[in-house]
């Protein structure tokens, strides 16, 4: 699932459910469908499943300002080392997943990468794959603010 969170500055908060947790990246420009695209991933705190519905406003304090759910659906895990599968556990620690979305907004593979910049160790690139689900057109972070629960946006949610 994918939260738009509109915080100190307006971000995706990209989530997977593995190991019964959803664990989280900080996507600045959000997702894109434009395998061109690299989008830096900021890996952040695991949340817990019941987290993955949450939308309304944060209180002060870390991550305040209002949040919706931008996106939602379920993974498919397609990563293989050498021909053989290797579970998304292990392949987060490796520092590559590649996994499918099945998602409303988003859709088909997508890769995760771990990278050291700038010796930060929790910067990640997200890149979608060239597939049936690649568009270099639409631009649904950009165009399709809405919830895919509510159909309200960040806005609906400030005083």
């Amino acid at each position: 699932m994918v939260q738009r969170h509109d915080a100190s500055t307006l971000h995706f908060d990209f989530r997977l459910e593995i190991g019964g947790v959803l664990v989280s990246w900080a996507v600045p420009k959000g997702p894109s469908l434009d395998p061109r695209d690299r989008r830096l991933a900021a890996m952040t705190e695991d949340h817990p499943l019941d987290y993955a519905d949450f939308e309304g406003r944060v209180g002060d304090g870390y991550g305040a300002g209002t949040v919706v759910v931008w996106d939602t659906g379920t993974f498919e895990n397609i990563t293989e080392k050498q021909g053989e599968p290797v579970s998304a556990e292990d392949a987060l620690a490796a520092g590559h997943l590649k996994f499918v979305l099945h998602g409303q907004k988003l859709t088909g593979a997508f890769a995760i990468t771990h990278t050291k910049m700038g010796g930060d160790d929790k910067f990640w690139l997200l890149v979608k794959i060239d597939d049936d689900g690649a568009d270099r057109r639409r631009k649904p972070a950009l165009t399709q603010p809405e919830s895919v629960l509510s159909g309200r946006t960040n806005e609906d949610f400030e005083d």
